[in-house]
């Protein structure tokens, strides 16, 4: 049984060895065959090496003439480009050497291509004729912008054409307008009113270019300053535009006269010439200057230089002729009723002072709107030391003119009717007190002014009524003026600045003067009625024999007082008919207050002593008048009537 084991044993092992003796012969041959491959490949190697080595050359050229083909491309394209360039500037050329004239628009391309050209070659230095090229074109660009400036010029002076005043009038608001066939037809609002409705009036926009050539205008002028010629471009659009707005302003009527000028004028042609420029100033301000600003931003936009420049220097001349004629005024010769046209003048300055502001804006328009806000200020000054003058002349006027019948003295007519126009002025006044702020509220200021104003005209009427010989005339005048100034204050809105106070206060010196007037004409005829002198104490009531009666009364003295009643009544009648009281309340009034002394007492003295006459001779020779009779003419007492009048 051991046996065979064994054997198994050893053939296994020599299979092994069999296998592992194949397995080093493979090895072997795999070994030959790697160095033999080995060996092949470092003959391709070298091979390969000596290959290499013989195309290099050919390599070398085909990079050489590669990098040639993309040179001369390049070359190409650039010539192409440059050839571009030639081709622009002869066709910029072309339209340049036509001129603007026949198309403009075509004309400024050329300029833009031009322009173009030449920053081209500047940068492009390489070019061997680069600098030839830039100076043919700048030569050329000289030239197109020379005749730039003509074609500006006259495009520009083509449509610069002066305004026809009856196109400016229809640019106004109806309530400005003037009236066909008005004497003052150029003046349709020189009065106070007529600045109230102008303030808030809509104004129909000028239009002085049309809209079409602008856009053309301000490619003009920009294409003019950038090639530098913006000194040019002012030159040209003052010098043609300036004379036009002058030459509007010479057809409306506006004139440059100057201080000796208004001085030498007739008060009545000075008014209607300040009424009108009034008027003209608004017209400037609100459409021609409104007018030229809108031309100049438009074509000056984006050329902030210009604007402002431009429209300083075109509307200079005409701002200078219209602030002329006010400076003129402010500094001419003081008198009161220059006052209400210096109040207009200030007002319309007041009005126009923000649009003023708003279209001269800039350093180039400083010098103008300092010189408008330095009329305003000297209108204001003299208007305000015009109101002293005013003060001082009512308190010191001289006039011997005396009213005859104790009536409303021209002077106070005058005074009241200048201080109720001032209350029309009411907002003004405020605006120039404010001028002068001196702490003071404006309202009070036009109060104390008002006052003051008053108080001297009352110490001037005192003066005057001193005139008279017939105290009773004295004061008669001065209730009758005082009356009127009263009356006259009460119906307006000085009123309520002056106050009940003033008003309770003045309306009991009228009465003071009523009384007084009553007690001096009318004392001594009364003392006629009177029973003192004509009775003895005691006694009855019949008639005695010797023409006396029980009361002692004499038939004589009852006579001679009726005589001397009949005189000084006739006296009265005849002197005082002539007298005015012109208020039908006040005249009424004082009949009454006379009548309500007289007629009782002459009642009461023919009743107690009549009968002493009637029963003499000719009784109808004392007793003339009945109660009814007298009272009648009371009835034409203060009528103003002429002597002739009087006596019939």
């Amino acid at each position: 049984m051991g046996v065979p084991v064994r054997t198994a044993g050893v053939m296994g092992v020599d299979n092994l060895s069999e296998k592992a003796a194949k397995m080093r012969e493979s090895l072997q041959k795999s070994q030959s065959i790697t160095d033999n491959m080995v060996s092949i490949l470092g003959s391709f190697d070298h091979r390969l090496s000596a290959l290499e080595t013989a195309m290099r050359p050919t390599q070398i050229r085909t990079h050489a003439i590669r990098r040639a083909h993309e040179n001369i491309d390049r070359t190409l394209k650039a010539a192409d480009v440059i050839l571009d360039r030639f081709d622009l500037s002869r066709e910029a050329e072309a339209k340049i050497l036509r001129g603007p004239h026949e198309d403009l628009e075509s004309y400024l391309e050329a300029i833009e291509q031009l322009r173009s050209n030449i920053v081209f070659f500047t940068n492009n230095k390489s070019f061997r004729s680069s600098d030839g090229v830039i100076s043919h074109a700048s030569n050329l660009l000289s030239k197109a912008i020379s005749k730039l400036e003509q074609e500006f010029k006259q495009l520009l002076s083509s449509y610069s054409k002066s305004v026809e005043p009856d196109r400016l009038y229809e640019c106004l608001p109806n309530s400005l307008r003037p009236s066909s066939g008005s004497p003052d037809s150029k003046n349709p609002s020189n009065s106070h009113t007529g600045h109230i409705t102008a303030e808030n009036a809509v104004f129909t926009p000028l239009i002085l270019i049309p809209p079409r050539v602008l856009p053309l205008l301000h490619d003009l002028a920009q294409h003019m300053v950038q090639a530098g010629h913006t000194q040019q471009c002012l030159i040209i659009y003052r010098d043609t535009r300036s004379p036009v707005l002058e030459e509007t302003l010479q057809k409306l009527g506006v004139e440059k006269l100057s201080k000796d000028d208004v001085q030498k004028m007739q008060w009545e042609v000075l008014e209607l010439k300040i009424g009108t420029w009034i008027h003209f100033m608004r017209i400037a301000v609100k459409l021609l200057f409104s007018a030229e600003r809108r031309v100049c931003d438009q074509m000056f936009e984006g050329i902030e230089s210009l604007k402002d420049q431009c429209f300083a220097e075109v509307t200079a001349g005409s701002v200078a002729m219209l602030l002329s004629f006010g400076d003129a005024i402010a500094k001419s010769k003081r008198s009161p009723e220059k006052l209400f046209v210096l109040l207009d003048m200030y007002e319309i300055m007041r009005e126009l002072h923000s649009e003023i502001e708003s279209l001269f804006v800039g350093k180039a328009c400083k010098d103008i709107r300092e010189s408008a806000l330095g009329l305003t200020k000297r209108l204001a000054q003299t208007a305000q030391e015009t109101f002293g003058d005013f003060e001082e002349a009512v308190e010191k006027d001289a006039t011997k003119t005396a009213v005859s019948d104790g009536t409303v003295h021209p002077l106070t007519s005058y005074v009241i009717n200048y201080v109720k126009f001032l209350f029309d002025y009411q907002s003004t006044l405020k605006q120039l007190f404010q001028e002068f702020e001196n702490g003071e509220d404006s309202n009070s200021q036009l109060a104390s002014v008002t006052m003051r104003i008053m108080q001297a005209l009352q110490i001037n009427l005192e003066g005057k009524s001193k005139q008279y010989k017939d105290l009773a005339l004295t004061n008669l005048f001065l209730m009758n003026n005082i009356h009127y100034m009263v009356r006259s204050v009460r119906r307006s809105e000085a009123k309520d600045l002056l106050g009940d106070d003033w008003v309770q206060r003045h309306r009991r010196v009228v009465q003071q003067h009523a009384n007084q007037y009553k007690r001096i004409a009318w004392q001594k005829i009364l003392q006629c009625l009177s029973i003192q002198g004509l009775t003895s104490s005691g006694g009855g009531s019949s008639v005695g024999g010797d023409g006396g009666n029980s009361s002692g009364a004499s038939r004589a003295l009852v006579k001679d007082r009726l005589k001397i009643f009949n005189v000084q009544f006739e006296e009265l009648h005849q002197r005082q008919s002539q007298w005015t009281v012109p208020d039908t309340e006040l005249r009424e009034s004082l009949r009454l207050a006379v009548a309500e002394v007289l007629l009782p007492a002459y009642r009461s003295f023919i009743k107690r002593f009549g009968a002493l006459v009637e029963n003499g001779k000719n009784p109808h020779k004392y007793i003339r008048y009945t109660a009814e009779d007298l009272d009648r003419m009371l009835g034409e007492f203060f009528e103003g009537k002429t002597s002739s009048d009087a006596r019939r």
